[in-house]
């Protein structure tokens, strides 16, 4: 059977799951990568790699294995390095190997945006050790955020409002990161209600901008989004091999829903298992309607 291309897909989540149905619909060949065996794309996709995106022989292993016309970069936790390294032997990578190693990377991104290119950021600092940290928090002053310079979801993320919680911080970073550097950001805590992403596509005729797309977090983690359509979570709240969902047609019921089951085959307390989609005459209403739809859908543990 021919394809338009084949692909190598390193990372196999949710938003994998979405790339691998809509690639697929176009008649390309997905070869899914994650470091857990049926991750949610690798349901949907041809063929399925089993290895961590941070082991670089693994990665030049399999992009020479298959030869993909294409590598989509798809986590956050990748051995850029390899991939600059794949895409000077020919390889194309998805933009392209310096976009993955600079937005894979708060500590690149933040240097490309306040030191290149001089933009107005939130006051920061790295620290690869507890007293780095001290002296970057006593610069900036409190309160302020600290996170891995590598991570997802809002992981290894904390609030800190007094020098007294900066090391459980610290601690909670490194504990969380994904990678193998032990490095954060502390960065200037900026009050705000939510966040606004702002998709950019370069297609062959130039730059295209999609309309904002608004944010709600918690914890760290998204919660909801809207563009005007609108989306809420389906979190679970505990760890479980065996579950099942209910609550779908009673979801779908509530008119311009649509659910989204990611497929994840366990369960952790704030993992996100599915999300419920809404639309509505603005953005409010939708945002409301979407949270409703997700209420509906229970996870219901077997074990």
């Amino acid at each position: 059977m021919s394809h338009i291309a084949t692909i190598l897909l390193l990372g196999s989540g949710e938003l994998g799951r979405e790339f691998v149905i809509s690639a697929k619909r176009l008649g390309a060949r997905v070869i899914a990568c994650d470091s857990y065996d049926n991750a949610p794309a690798m349901q949907m996709a041809d063929e399925r790699e089993v290895f961590s995106m941070l082991d670089g022989a693994a990665l030049r292993a399999a992009a020479e294995k298959h030869r993909p016309d294409l590598i989509v970069p798809e986590i956050e936790a990748i051995r850029t390095e390899v991939l600059a390294d794949l895409e000077a032997e020919g390889f194309t990578v998805v933009p392209s190997a310096r976009a993955a190693q600079l937005t894979m990377n708060r500590d690149a991104i933040r240097d490309l945006a306040a030191g290149e290119l001089g933009l107005a950021t939130s006051q920061y600092g790295y620290a690869t050790s507890f007293t780095e940290a001290e002296e970057v928090a006593a610069r900036i002053g409190y309160p302020l955020v600290m996170k891995p310079v590598m991570s997802s979801s809002g992981k290894g993320q904390s609030k800190v409002d007094t020098p007294a919680a900066l090391e459980a911080a610290w601690e909670y970073a490194v504990a969380n990161m994904r990678g193998d550097r032990a490095r954060v950001i502390c960065e200037q805590f900026i009050a705000f209600d939510y966040e606004i992403t702002l998709l950019t596509v370069r297609p062959a005729g130039g730059i295209s901008f999609c309309p904002p797309i608004g944010h709600r977090q918690e914890r760290g983690d998204y919660r909801e989004s809207w563009q005007p359509a609108a989306s809420a979570v389906i979190l679970a709240d505990r760890e479980s091999g065996d579950f099942a969902f209910a609550g779908l047609a009673e979801a779908l019921a509530l008119g311009d829903t649509n659910v989204r089951i990611f497929g994840k085959p366990v369960t952790r307390p704030y993992r996100r298992m599915g999300v419920a989609l809404a639309r509505a005459a603005d953005a409010g209403a939708a945002v409301d309607l979407a949270k409703a739809a997700a209420a509906q859908v229970r996870i219901v543990y077997r074990d």
